[in-house]
This record gives C-alpha cells, structure tokens and sequence, in this order.
C-alpha cells in the first residue's frame, strides 16, 4: 500500500493548483473586453445580462464612501482599456472625476443610465422643471427603474458583443421578470403602511419611497450637512409620530445620526445603497423598515 503524502508537499500541490487557476483566470480578464460602472449595484445589473463576458470594473470600491472618493492611478488603467462607462447619473464624484476620467480614455462610450427616468429633486423648481444640479441620485433603489436601466445595459452590451445579443436579450427577460417578482414581494409586504414615515440621515431611498407609497425626511436634503433647525424640526416630528428610529448608510459618519438618535430617545439601524447583493438587500431594507413600522 502506497504510504500517504506528507501534508507539506499536499499544501505545495495545493498552492500550485491554486497559482496555475488565478495565472488562468488573470489570462481569461486579460482577453475579455472592459466595461466601467460607477457603482457596485451596476455590476450586478452587467453580470444579470452577460454573465462573466465583460471584465467589469468598478470606480467605488466595496465599504469606499462616495463623499470621500479619490481616483487612484490603478483604475486608470482599467478605464484606459474600457469601452464604455455606464454612469449612475448624479453621484457627486461622477461630476468631480467626470474630466480626469474621460481624459483617461478618450475614446470611451458614457452612457447616462439615469436618462429618461422620472428623477427626484432635492428642491423643486417653478413649474416644476427639474434642475440639473441638485438630482437624487440613488435611483437604482428602485426596481422599476433598475428595470428601465437594465433594458439599457443590455442594449449598450449587445452593440459591444452582437455575437451574444440573443443571449443578451434572454437574460434580460429573465432579470426584468426577477425584478417583478421583487417589486410585487415589497408592494405586498408594504401593504397598509402607506403615507408611514421614517427618517434617512442621507437621503438614499427617496425613489424607494416614492414606489411603495412611504414617506422619506431626510437629516440631509440634497446631500447637504444638516443644520440645527433642520435636525430641531426632524426631532419634534419624530416626537409627534412616534418614530424612534434613524436609518444610516453604513459608509457614513455615525456621529451626528447618534446625536439625532438621543433626542428622540432612539436607535440607529444601519442599511447599504450600495450592497452588490441588490435583491437581497432590498428584501432586507424592507423587512427593517416593516419592523420599525409595527
């Protein structure tokens, strides 16, 4: 009987297999085409449609706030060798990187995917003309309009890799038909919470609100520092109905949400717009907020 391998050599067999699958894996990214999005979720929504085909890279790196973003000398090579860059919309750091990293690679495709869908401005203008600054951007927490977005993505992939447009289209209609199922699973579980109110330091689910009939008060309207009236006026609300719970993002300053939380005798529960996992973590913002409804 043949006397079993030493468990060092094993490890050395193991670590061979697992530098000779990376070295493939490495030469695979290297021959597919780029593709850039701004934010984890789009990820999601490229990989819904075409699966492993693109190389996708992704400008806010997972736990990065967007408030603190820094274009680092690595992604520009990655941009460099990008054929589009599918935007968000109206993320603050896609307007103050927008030059440096189109600069980086002039002949790259920007697709808006926030065009042509129904946006939320922070302050209203006169006859109800939308402004150009001052946009909600977080419109992908919406599943009708992550909807809408995907049908773009696909469009736009489609026209990089016509070779793979049928497959491209199928996967379409198989993600829009999840993104139904999603919408009708949060509309049932919303049920009888309509005109409900809750409090957003940020305000990140504006258009989630929107669809499902709630009402969002945000610490921070248009993104902008709260001021005391601000968080006086929050404060009375909250008192008035009864709230005693203040949502954060989780890349965000916890401080001043403490100090809200306090006053209204309170806690803070934590959510993440920009979790990968998008339909699992709609599910879970859902079953928080009927939780803190109840």
């Amino acid at each position: 009987m043949q006397a079993p391998l030493p468990k060092i050599f094993l490890i050395i067999i193991a670590a061979f297999i697992f530098s000779c699958n990376t070295k493939d894996n490495k030469k695979s990214d290297a021959k597919k085409q780029v593709v850039t999005v701004s934010i984890l979720p789009q990820r999601t929504f490229v990989e819904k449609i075409a699966g492993n085909d693109f190389k996708v890279n992704v400008l806010l790196p997972p736990g990065a706030s967007p408030a603190a973003f820094t274009l680092l000398p690595s992604q520009l090579k990655d941009i460099a060798q990008s054929e589009l860059w599918f935007r968000a919309g109206y993320i603050g750091f896609e307007y103050s990187w927008k030059e440096k990293i189109e600069q980086a690679n002039m002949d790259m495709k920007v697709v808006d995917l926030s065009e042509g869908l129904s946006l939320i401005a922070s302050e209203q203008q006169p006859g109800g003309a939308v402004p150009l600054r001052g946009i909600n951007p977080h419109t992908w927490m919406s599943p009708p309009l992550v909807k809408k977005m995907a049908l773009k993505i696909s469009e736009e992939l489609s026209a990089l890799n016509p070779g793979k447009k049928a497959v491209y289209d199928n996967n379409y209609h198989e993600f829009a038909e999840e993104l139904d199922h999603i919408d009708n699973i949060i509309k049932r579980g919303l049920e009888g919470f309509q005109g409900r109110k809750f409090i957003m330091f940020h305000p990140s689910l504006a258009y989630y609100a929107r669809e499902y009939g709630l009402k969002e008060y945000s610490l921070e309207p248009g993104g902008k520092q709260p001021t005391p009236q601000r968080m006086a006026g929050l404060v009375k609300m909250a008192k008035e109905e009864g709230i005693s719970v203040i949502y954060i993002q989780s890349d965000l300053d916890r401080e001043q949400a403490r100090v809200f939380a306090e006053e209204i005798d309170g806690e803070i529960v934590q959510i993440w717009p920009l979790n990968p996992e998008w339909g699992k973590n709609l599910m879970d913002i859902t079953e928080k907020l009927i939780a803190n409804f109840q």
